[in-house]
């Protein structure tokens, strides 16, 4: 059921307190976000759900940019945005409340040409080096699963093919389209087949909005229902995500 007018009222006055909606967006991750060549000014999908929520509770949208997902994250702990587009993940999880995944998108690893290493399987090995965007879904995710390779940070996720190249590392770990577009652009590198993980990207809000929480949980899956979440990716011509499917209740 859709929520009502006194729904939509206590949500806009926890997730506009200052009476614009403040929505984190991420340029680090390609899927979500873009700067339009042209204009310099934001797209995609998640600047659409952001503009499509503040019409919705009546209130102006107040982009607030970053270049990666650490600073997303950094910047819920210091309420510089009300809501955000991040991956799911338990340590998150301590400063924001998220609604369901709204899209769905695989992490993969890339590796020079030459590399050994020919399966996902064989990259978590003694001596191997893994780039990953620091504070990135996949530096969550890696850290606790990696037994014997080494992390390696770099400062946002579109830099770690670029690091793992300048420094003669052996693999880079990050979103499957992001490193699509490296290996197109450096020469001697190719992408492992498959995926090392499944990001589901949500919509969230810093912790103590209840009501904001609810209405955010909502909104989602309305978005999903109607085919916005679909059209927003067909026209900004997103590849390598899916519309998530329905919350399980």
């Amino acid at each position: 059921m859709a929520p009502g007018a006194k729904e939509r009222t206590a949500a806009a006055s926890e997730l506009a307190p200052s009476g614009k909606l403040r929505a984190a967006i991420n340029f680090g991750n390609p899927i979500l976000a873009t700067k339009d060549a042209a204009t310099g000014e934001a797209r995609g999908v998640s600047v659409d759900l952001a503009r499509e929520l503040g019409r919705r509770l009546g209130v102006p949208v107040e982009l607030v940019t970053y270049n990666s997902a650490g600073k997303v994250v950094d910047g819920a702990r210091t309420k510089e945005w009300d809501i955000g587009f991040v991956a799911i993940d338990p340590k998150r999880a301590q400063d924001m409340d998220y609604s369901a995944p709204y899209v769905i998108i695989e992490g993969a690893y890339l590796v020079p040409q030459a590399s050994p290493i020919k399966v996902n399987a064989d990259v978590d090995r003694k001596g191997n080096r893994i780039v990953v965007g620091a504070g990135s879904a996949y530096d969550l995710y890696l850290s606790r699963e990696i037994k014997q390779a080494e992390l390696v940070r770099a400062p946002t996720s579109p830099l770690v093919a670029d690091m793992m190249v300048r420094e003669s590392m052996e693999v880079a770990a990050g979103v499957k389209q992001q490193l699509e577009a490296d290996a197109k652009r450096l020469p001697g590198l190719r992408l492992l087949d498959g995926r090392f993980m499944v990001i589901n990207q949500a919509m969230a809000t810093p912790k103590e909005r209840p009501a904001g929480s609810r209405y955010l949980r909502e909104f989602v899956e309305e978005m999903k229902r109607s085919g916005f979440v679909a059209e927003a990716l067909a026209r900004h011509r997103i590849e390598g995500a899916a519309v998530a499917p329905p919350e399980q209740r």
